[in-house]
């Protein structure tokens, strides 16, 4: 069986929101900037909570910012 992976667009939400820096997105989250690159490329799968937070960040449903199993594009 593969490795599955909660991936995530939120390189590109923060780009189509007003181009948002990294530090901008953790700081409304209650992150580090840190957090926030690992999430984008792939390195860390957040807790709910966190994940949560990330949506309502973008105004969004979770489903909208995350996803799970192997159906990641790059740059999507």
């Amino acid at each position: 069986m593969g490795k599955n992976l909660v991936g995530n667009h939120i390189r590109r939400l923060r780009f189509n929101h007003n181009e948002m820096t990294q530090q901008q997105l953790a700081d409304k989250v209650g992150v580090t900037r840190q957090t926030i690159v690992a999430l984008e490329k792939g390195n860390y799968s957040p807790s709910l909570e966190l994940a949560f937070r990330i949506a309502h960040a973008f105004g969004l449903s979770l489903e909208e910012v995350f996803f799970y199993g192997e159906n990641s594009e790059e740059g999507r």
